[in-house]
């Protein structure tokens, strides 16, 4: 019997199915003994990977954590969760982009900012003080050759074990992958932007 719930189905044989199901589950969840931070990867060239970064800040919040959030290259741009990430307790954000590189179109620029906005993750994952530390949009700084790969894979493997990091970006590289416990690639299906409609406040800023 497939635990996958069938429209078929008696009452009587949901139940059944959603017993064996539970008995599955929770043996599965006994079998997980290990206890630590984990080191979550969100990329590809769907869209979500920042707000997944930012549900994981609310979550960490709303558990009374305590959070560091460090945005590389998108820069100032004012948005919905900028707004709020500033008013959540025991939440810091830091912003250290100038804008899209196209925008830009200063290399030495986005090079500084990329480094001044590590120099302050790598200080944020070092102390220890942080719960969850969300990185966003690192992996793109990584695939731009801004930052060096050893140098942050290195803090990333060394990072305090209660400590959960979570980065984003598209492109993430070979050795991110390789570190991290949990890698996600979004995958682009369907977008409005490709039928001529324009970013919305609240939805995609």
């Amino acid at each position: 019997m497939s635990d996958i719930p069938n429209p078929a189905d008696t009452p009587e044989e949901h139940k059944e199915r959603m017993a064996k199901t539970k008995a599955v589950r929770d043996a599965e969840v006994r079998s997980k003994t290990i206890r630590r931070g984990v080191i979550v990867v969100h990329t590809g060239d769907g869209k979500g990977k920042s707000t997944a970064g930012f549900g994981v800040v609310l979550r960490a919040a709303g558990h009374g954590q305590k959070v560091a959030i460090v945005q590389f290259i998108k820069g100032t741009w004012k948005t919905g969760e900028g707004k709020l990430l500033g008013t959540l307790p025991g939440v810091t954000h830091v912003v250290s982009g100038n804008g899209f590189t196209w925008n830009t179109q200063d290399k030495a620029q986005d090079i500084a900012a990329s480094q001044a906005g590590w120099t302050r993750a790598r200080a944020f994952i070092e102390a220890g003080e942080h719960d969850v530390v969300v990185l966003d949009e690192l992996n793109l700084s990584l695939s731009y050759g801004y930052l060096d790969i050893d140098e942050v894979v290195g803090v990333l493997r060394d990072k305090p074990e209660h400590m959960s990091i979570v980065l984003t970006g598209r492109r993430a590289p070979d050795e991110i992958i390789a570190v991290a416990d949990t890698v996600t690639e979004h995958t682009l299906v369907k977008h409005a932007y490709a039928s001529g409609i324009r970013a919305r406040k609240g939805v995609e800023f």
